[in-house]
């Protein structure tokens, strides 16, 4: 189902609490998701795009069902930045590693990384969960573990 979607796609995603968060794909891997939530379901592309983004993310494929595509229009200028992310190093030195999708890697202490997305894949359910969480201001058990392992290598 997601090879159907091109870079520009949006997609608007029923929440578990009633509500609509809205995404768009980006080049593979990548999905941008906005910071815009409505009761009732939105196919103003204008209006979405215009929201800020609140993350942007690789999400295992295929898309859930219950994700609609609901339009397309040309990326804007701004989603050529940079995805930066981090990857943590197992073993006992607590070293990471910064990179990003245009090809920069470089070696970070576990400081740096604080802040940054960490890489992983999110399933579509997970997504949801995320999405909804920070709608609700509340902290997102799946992120709050990958976090956790950052912040525990990090001298006190």
């Amino acid at each position: 189902m997601g090879t159907s979607y091109k870079p520009g796609s949006f997609l608007m995603i029923p929440l578990a609490d009633g509500s609509f968060g809205y995404a768009r794909t980006l080049e593979p891997p990548f999905d941008a998701f906005y910071e815009y939530r409505t009761v009732e379901p939105d196919a103003d592309l204008d209006r979405i795009a215009s929201k800020p983004i609140l993350f942007r993310i690789v999400v295992s494929l295929p898309y859930s069902d219950s994700w609609m595509r609901i339009g397309w229009k040309k990326l804007e200028e701004h989603f050529n930045q940079p995805i930066v992310q981090y990857r943590q190093a197992v073993g006992p030195f607590g070293r990471c590693t910064i990179f990003d999708n245009l090809g920069m890697v470089r070696q970070a202490e576990p400081h740096e990384c604080l802040g940054l997305e960490p890489s992983a894949a999110w399933d579509p359910r997970g997504v949801e969960e995320r999405l909804l969480d920070a709608f609700m201001g509340r902290p997102n058990a799946a992120l709050e573990h990958m976090n956790s392992e950052l912040r525990n290598r990090i001298p006190k």
